[in-house]
Formats: structure tokens, C-alpha cells, sequence
């Protein structure tokens, strides 16, 4: 019995001695934990850690629709964060990846990214909305640019060129900026045109301190982009250039209220180039005086590149921004037995084939 217990209890005591793999069990959580703790340390150190603004100032777009993945790339492309998913996981975790707005914002010295998530969050941009309607020209652009206290219609003009209805387009003449090196639509536009036609009109969210040239930049990178490659490829299928197409569009716009009668328009403008008729159009005479009110016989017979019914052809240029109908009404114009029209007092357009009919029209709609 003896022997028994000493058995037992050598027994006890032998699997009381710790094992190899015993031994080690405890340690391994311990170990794991240790390790997390250090990268959960390392993550927060990373995600708070100011880091220093590139050049101590620094203005970035965010584009509308952005998700939280998008803009953390969009901050580490640019120096202000060392790893999107930081962005990305503090945007999670505090609630706010559904909450980042779009806009123009600056940043200055340091930054942490809840300082990035909480400026995106709240929506403390650095920035205006400048809205430019289809059809303005940049006489109208010149004027609103004005009354908005951004800048004078000649800081404008010095970068796009002066219409000629405007005291700076007749002399002396600014000579517009050339931009043909970053945009390709205006690689078939003369140097000596302006930047009248390429403007695209839109609503822009532009830097409060932005200036002029970094807007036209802005209007022209929207241009190139609405002239799509099926747009580009139709009017080289023409045998047209990009400068010929605005230039019609401008026409169309400044003339025809009513998307429907549009491609109409286009189609007779077309046609009369190509019989070498005279454009005759209203629009194009108010440019070149800057007025607003329909034409006088003196305005008519004004000698002026841009009075198309004086000079063969095309006016020298776009004479307005048009918008996107008048320029797919100018590359798909509408055929038909048409080659008059007008624009009757109560908006509509009234259609002549001949110019018995179109006379006939101006009594009946214009007297």
C-alpha cells in the first residue's frame, strides 16, 4: 500500500514537472498580443502623426463622388499621407466615409488625417461656384468675372483674348495665351484667335484665390473632355477642324433658343457655306459691335471680320462658348429643303426655302 502511494504520488509529482509543449502555451498569447498592441501603436502612430504639407501649402480637388479609397489616394499621390488605408480606416472607424464632400481645399504647415477626415467631413473648402451659362461670350464672362469682385474683364482678356465688340479688342489686341500644347481640340485653332468658343460653359468649384489662368485651364480641360473621341472622329471624318465645328456652334447658339430647331439650323448654315451664300447672321454682327439689339443698316454694313454679311463664309471665329446641343447640332446638322430662317418675337423659328418665302416671313413675324 505503501509502494502504492509512493507510486501515486511519484506519479503526481511527475506530471506536476512542466513539458516542452506545456511550458510554452502560455507564452503564445501573451506573444500575439504583444505584437498587436505594437501595430495597433504603429497604425495610430502613422495615422496621427502630423506630416509636414508639401512646399507648406497645398490646394487639392476633390472630385464629386469621391469614396474614402479614392481620396486617401488622391492625399498620398500628393504627399499628404504615407498610406491610404490610414485615411481610409480612420474615415471608418469614426463614422465619417459616407460624410467626405467634394470641393476645392487648401492645406497649410502639418496635418494629421483626422485633421483630413474632420476638414472633409465638415466641408471647409477653399472655394467659390462661378456658374457660366451656355451662349456667353467673353464680354459676358468679363462683366460677371467683375461684379463677383474676382478680377477686371482685362485680366481675363489677357489670357483669352478680347472680343471685338470691347474696347481691348479693338486696340490695342491682347494676344491670348497659348494652352494648344495641353489641349489637343485646339491644336486646328489659329494663334491669333482667341479663346472665345472653348470655355466651356458649366458650373466650375474653383479656389477663392484661383487665378484667371487656372480657371480658363479649368474651362478648357472640361472642353476637351465633352469633345469626345466619337465627336472628334465625326468631324475629321468631315474634313472639318475642331475651330470650323465651334465656330458654327457658336452661330446656332447665339441664335436658336430651342434645342429641336437646332440641327435645322446647323444644316442650313452648312448648306449655305457650301453654296457660298453669305451666312448672314444677326449674332455675329453684335459681336463684332458689342451690341445687344438687333442690327442697323449701319451695323450691317460695318467692315468686320466677324460680319457675315459682308464676308464670304465664316465669321474669324467662334463669336460665344456654346454648349454641348449647339456643338453636336453643329457635327450632326439636320438636311432639309431649308435655307432661311428667323427668329420670330415670341421665340419660335420660322423655316423659309426661298427668299420670296423668307421676306414674306419678316413681314408677317418681324414688322
Amino acid at each position: 500500500m505503501n509502494n502504492e502511494q509512493e507510486r501515486t504520488g511519484g506519479e503526481r509529482a511527475k506530471n506536476t514537472e512542466p513539458t516542452e509543449g506545456r511550458g510554452r502555451r502560455p507564452r503564445m498569447p501573451l506573444a500575439v498580443s504583444c505584437s498587436l498592441l505594437i501595430l495597433l501603436a504603429l497604425a495610430g502612430y502613422a495615422a496621427f502623426a502630423p506630416l509636414r504639407v508639401p512646399e507648406g501649402r497645398l490646394e487639392i480637388e476633390i472630385p464629386a463622388g469621391s469614396s474614402s479609397r479614392a481620396i486617401g489616394e488622391l492625399f498620398q499621390s500628393r504627399g499628404l499621407l504615407r498610406s491610404k488605408w490610414t485615411f481610409v480606416a480612420y474615415a471608418t472607424l469614426a463614422g465619417e466615409a459616407q460624410n467626405l464632400k467634394a470641393g476645392n481645399y487648401e492645406f497649410f504647415g502639418r496635418v494629421t488625417v483626422p485633421e483630413l477626415v474632420q476638414a472633409l467631413s465638415a466641408g471647409k473648402s477653399n472655394e467659390r461656384i462661378i456658374t457660366v451659362p451656355e451662349g456667353w461670350d467673353l464680354s459676358d464672362l468679363g462683366r460677371y468675372f467683375e461684379r463677383e469682385g474676382m478680377f477686371p474683364a482685362a485680366e481675363l482678356y489677357a489670357v483669352t483674348g478680347a472680343p471685338p465688340g470691347t474696347s481691348q479688342g479693338r486696340n490695342p489686341k491682347p494676344k491670348p495665351k497659348d494652352f494648344s500644347k495641353e489641349f489637343p481640340t485646339l491644336a486646328d485653332k489659329p494663334p491669333s484667335a482667341g479663346l472665345e468658343g472653348y470655355l466651356f460653359p458649366d458650373t466650375y468649384r474653383i479656389f477663392r484665390d484661383a487665378p484667371i489662368k487656372e480657371i480658363a485651364r479649368k474651362m478648357l480641360a472640361n472642353f476637351e473632355r465633352r469633345i469626345d473621341p466619337e465627336l472628334r472622329a465625326e468631324i475629321a471624318r468631315q474634313g472639318k477642324s475642331v475651330f470650323e465645328i465651334i465656330t458654327v456652334a457658336s452661330l446656332v447658339e447665339k441664335e436658336i433658343p430651342h434645342a429641336e430647331d437646332r440641327p435645322i439650323v446647323g444644316g442650313i448654315l452648312w448648306e449655305r457655306l457650301r453654296r457660298g451664300l453669305p451666312l448672314q447672321v444677326d449674332a455675329s454682327v453684335n459681336y463684332a459691335t458689342g451690341k445687344r439689339e438687333t442690327p442697323s443698316a449701319a451695323d450691317l454694313a460695318l467692315d468686320s471680320p466677324y460680319n457675315t454679311y459682308r464676308v464670304p463664309g465664316l465669321p474669324a471665329g467662334p463669336i460665344a462658348n456654346p454648349g454641348l446641343g449647339a456643338i453636336r447640332a453643329a457635327v450632326y446638322p439636320e438636311r432639309s429643303s431649308y435655307l432661311y430662317y428667323l427668329s420670330a418675337p415670341d421665340g419660335r423659328t420660322v423655316f423659309s426655302r426661298t427668299l420670296e418665302e423668307h421676306n414674306a416671313a419678316k413681314v408677317k413675324y418681324l414688322k
